[in-house]
């Protein structure tokens, strides 16, 4: 979700994260990007799309869509190749199968889903990452520093963790990251980050904890120790 039209300081802080000299230069796997404007001013002025598609796919990424942004914006948007996607999304309702009705009682038969975790159970050395993309990651072992683990769902980390984590990889604002040892290099969910040149505080450093991100719309992340 764009927040800022200042495209060299959107490349500047994508480079950072995703570019090939930056923290996960492999994150993304030429996965299909909207762009969505909402979250900017409707009376912003309308700027070159161009530089900002070249940053984006520099990072692995397709840019396709655009959504919430003012008519200029999609304008400039078509014009360039992109298409104007719904703003909101309308999920088709699922078919209900038939029910099998009984003389006293009805019988109702639900499929209950396949839990979807990605289960690690050796250390993670410097320079390993692990993605579980579309479920939860569980680590039963120690994430060394260097190791970086990403899943799209929660990351559990019953051991030290003391390299990069990043949960809601696609943008899950729900996820989370437990460890029983936080001590990370750098944790992100849903891509609001901070790094170990912040430190935590003592009753969470080294200790068992949990980070989730704020739920008052501040996207801020809270650290906060677990009862053990």
């Amino acid at each position: 979700m764009l927040k800022t039209s200042d495209w060299t300081a959107l490349q500047k802080d994508l480079e950072q994260k995703y570019g090939l000299q930056g923290e996960s230069p492999d994150f993304f796997d030429h996965d299909a990007l909207v762009i969505d404007f909402s979250h900017l001013d409707e009376k912003e002025p309308l700027q070159d799309l161009v530089p900002l598609l070249k940053v984006l796919r520099s990072c692995n990424l397709l840019p396709v869509a655009v959504r919430g942004a003012n008519p200029q914006w999609i304008q400039a948007a078509l014009a360039i190749g992109l298409v104007e996607a719904p703003t909101e999304i309308h999920r088709a309702k699922p078919v209900v199968p038939p029910v099998e009705i009984k003389s006293v009682v009805s019988e109702f038969v639900q499929e209950i889903p396949r839990s979807n975790t990605m289960v690690v159970d050796k250390p993670l050395r410097s320079g390993q990452k692990i993605y579980a993309k579309g479920s939860d990651l569980v680590i039963l072992a120690m994430v060394n520093p260097g190791a970086e683990v990403v899943a799209d769902g929660n990351i559990h980390v019953y051991a030290p963790l003391r390299g990069k984590a990043m949960a809601g990889a696609r943008g899950n604002t729900q996820a989370r990251i437990f460890s029983l040892c936080m001590e990370p290099e750098l944790i992100s969910i849903a891509g609001v980050y901070r790094t170990s040149e912040t430190p935590l505080l003592p009753d969470v450093h080294g200790k068992a904890a949990q980070v989730r991100l704020s739920n008052d719309g501040q996207e801020k992340l809270l650290f906060e120790a677990l009862k053990t």
